[in-house]
């Protein structure tokens, strides 16, 4: 037989196993940063036993205030370095001006002093809030009493 007339039959399937190799690359690279993507500022919130409030359709105005009693604001790219009072009152003023219905909340460290949240709250109200809610975690349930 000859060797060199005879035709090769093409093969209609496609090799999936590269696209399984990159789809578990992926999967791995995902599962790492996904912990690393939460936003906002590290803050230990005190507890309490309040009930949730009611979900809304638009995201609230969030004012963090960490450890060191810096301020920061959940806006554009404020979110991430801390602002002073006047770059404050204008971030809030341009949010509120935006929706003036939108819920604000105050997060607030533990260890912060008492006095420079009110001082946070004042300049919330300037920037047009009206009204001004506190966020906490909740309390642990005791160890012995189950549902």
């Amino acid at each position: 037989m000859d060797q060199g007339k005879r035709k090769r039959k093409l093969i209609g399937e496609i090799n999936v196993v590269p696209y399984i190799d990159v789809m578990l690359v992926l999967l791995i690279i995902f599962m790492a940063t996904a912990p690393l993507l939460t936003q906002g500022v590290k803050v230990e919130l005190p507890k309490s036993s309040s009930e949730p409030l009611p979900a809304s359709d638009q995201q609230p105005l969030i004012l963090s205030i960490d450890s060191e009693a810096q301020m920061f604001l959940n806006v554009g790219a404020t979110a991430s370095s801390p602002l002073d009072e006047s770059a404050l009152l204008a971030a809030v003023r341009q949010a509120m001006a935006a929706n003036p219905d939108r819920d604000v909340l105050v997060k607030a460290d533990t260890r912060v002093a008492y006095g420079k949240v009110i001082g946070a709250m004042v300049i919330l109200q300037q920037g047009g809030a009206s009204k001004v809610g506190f966020l906490t975690d909740p309390l642990p349930e005791p160890v012995g009493r189950r549902p």
